[in-house]
């Protein structure tokens, strides 16, 4: 009895189905017109949704927005083959498709950060958004951690080495390309980066053994 006041106190459980209808019609919006032709009050009339339960869900356009890009969007994960170079490559690779889709989308040149713009911008409108952000980010910096972690332990990384910094030194270029000059972060790009970071590592330890 206790547990069904708790329930009742609570209210009806959330519908999944109205968020995946809202969701996917803001997606629509994104893609065809971008971060300015997302407008809640057509997202609600094409859910077919009151505005009242869209706005007890996301109190505002930001928080819409954001909510559609992390179901949509996927996350990027760091494998773990026992090739460091190549995990990390992937994990590179994985970053920065995720972040050349925020900032394509809807995009009319393909240059400007577009929709991930927008996200780093309502991360400081709106603190609980900002807060999002770092925990998603928090984990898959603790998943590069980890990995970077078993590469000393298994694959002979430099015991010295920083690894918050050496994971710093691969995502700092691929979100500067992305939110400030456009430039091209492909695969070959990522393999580069990579390369050039792990090499500094390498060479360093060969000074010091011979």
């Amino acid at each position: 009895m206790a547990n069904e006041g708790i329930a009742a106190r609570r209210g009806r459980p959330r519908d999944s189905a109205v968020d995946e209808r809202v969701l996917d019609v803001a997606w629509d919006l994104l893609l065809t017109g971008g971060y300015a032709a997302l407008n809640v009050d057509e997202v609600a009339e094409r859910a077919a949704v009151a505005k009242t339960t869209l706005y007890r869900r996301w109190p505002t356009k930001d928080h819409l927005a954001f909510a559609v890009v992390t179901r949509m969007i996927p996350f990027a994960l760091v494998p773990d083959t026992g090739d460091i170079c190549h995990d990390l490559t992937e994990f590179a690779v994985g970053m920065a498709a995720s972040l050349q889709q925020y900032r394509t989308t809807g995009s009319s040149d393909g240059m400007s950060p577009g929709l991930a713009g927008e996200i780093v911008a309502a991360a400081g409108r709106h603190p609980d958004i900002g807060d999002l952000i770092r925990t998603m980010h928090a984990r898959r910096h603790a998943m590069a951690l980890a990995r970077l972690q078993r590469a000393g332990e298994r694959e002979g990384l430099r015991a010295d080495i920083d690894h918050g910094l050496l994971i710093d030194q691969i995502s700092g270029p691929i979100y500067y390309r992305a939110l400030i000059t456009g430039a091209a972060t492909d695969r070959t790009y990522a393999e580069r980066l990579v390369r050039a970071v792990l090499d500094g590592a390498i060479a360093a330890q060969e000074v010091r053994a011979g």
